[in-house]
């Protein structure tokens, strides 16, 4: 499988703006952003878990986050707005290349493929 390669990240202040590109597998079926913070641990930001299934959001990001894709299916970007200090993490990308009742966008089990994270910091 192709590993998904995360870019954008960096350096926000609180309110700002910032914008994730993923570029991943043409054929995958599933994708989403995770991130990890110091001494937490992983969670879903924003999901796909099939063309069958809604769009998942964390609670925390609604409203805030989309997720959409670029010119070409592979692409995926993570937009994020009035980013907040405990959006603090390395996010991640992720995507399924197989249809499997088991994945699941809650855990994060099913996604085959993950990115090595991009770090993003916001601060004053």
């Amino acid at each position: 499988q192709v590993q998904p390669v995360e870019s954008g990240g960096g350096s926000v202040q609180p309110g700002g703006s910032l914008r994730l590109s993923c570029v991943a597998s043409a054929n995958y079926v599933a994708i989403g952003w995770f991130r990890q913070a110091p001494g937490k641990e992983r969670e879903t930001v924003v999901c796909l878990r099939s063309s069958d299934d809604p769009i998942y959001y964390a609670d925390s990001v609604k409203g805030r986050f989309s997720m959409s894709r670029g010119s070409t299916k592979n692409v995926v970007y993570l937009e994020m707005t009035d980013v907040k200090p405990e959006d603090t993490a390395v996010y991640y990308c992720a995507a399924g290349t197989l249809m499997t009742p088991r994945r699941s966008c809650v855990t994060g089990v099913g996604f085959g493929s993950w990115g090595q994270g991009t770090q993003v910091t916001v601060s004053s």
